[in-house]
């Protein structure tokens, strides 16, 4: 995984724990789909809601694709978190916008991207939040399939689990966040969200969220 710049992550995780897109309650933890008990829940779409956090995140995820990915040809948006932030970069950057289904659509034409399919083009991939990356990465091979180029994806926030990385490196795409799980406790220590004596329940649910015990 790859970051844009230190600053930047300091200042998104500043703003997503802000509008509480970012909440931690390591003493009352989330329960994820997964089963995962979790000290937080990231819900970026609430930064869609204000537009200076808006406009920030998008003109910094603009700058990673011009600085990691500058023969991007189209944007493609994951459903359905990934759909307006790309929508809003793809406008931007005056490119081609498609996004991409979690399963076909159930009836018409049943597609699994919407959007004009362009075998050979050169398309950045744009997600909100990237947790194990499973999701994520069904929709980058499903473009591959389609026969798009997948130069790599951008994403606003991602936990940095071990498995991400992994399962990222397996299937050959870059990725580029803008900030991460470390940068963002930083931040929550700072601005008075948490205490320093929650950092160590807090760093061992990242290392092993699986079989993390409040």
């Amino acid at each position: 995984m790859e970051i844009l710049d230190p600053n930047v992550a300091a200042e998104v995780a500043d703003k997503l724990l802000e509008i509480q897109a970012i909440r931690l309650q390591p003493d009352k933890p989330f329960t994820w789909a997964s089963g995962w008990k979790s000290p937080i829940y990231c819900d970026n779409r609430l930064a869609l809601s204000f537009p200076k956090v808006r406009t920030m995140i998008k003109e910094n995820l603009i700058k990673s694709i011009q600085h990691y990915f500058p023969n991007v040809e189209a944007i493609a948006g994951v459903a359905t978190a990934g759909i307006p932030q790309g929508a809003l970069l793809a406008n931007d950057l005056d490119l081609p916008f498609i996004y991409v289904r979690s399963k076909p659509k159930g009836h018409g034409m049943e597609n699994m991207i919407e959007g004009k399919v362009v075998p050979g083009q050169k398309v950045v991939v744009v997600e909100d939040l990237i947790s194990t990356g499973g999701s994520s990465l069904k929709a980058t091979k499903d473009l591959r399939d389609a026969g798009f180029e997948v130069l790599g994806m951008v994403a606003i926030f991602s936990y940095g689990f071990d498995l991400a990385a992994k399962n990222f490196e397996e299937a050959g795409v870059k990725l580029v966040c803008l900030s991460h799980y470390e940068a963002m406790l930083t931040r929550a220590v700072h601005g008075k969200y948490i205490k320093d004596d929650t950092l160590e329940p807090l760093g061992a649910w990242r290392s092993d969220p699986a079989n993390w015990i409040p």
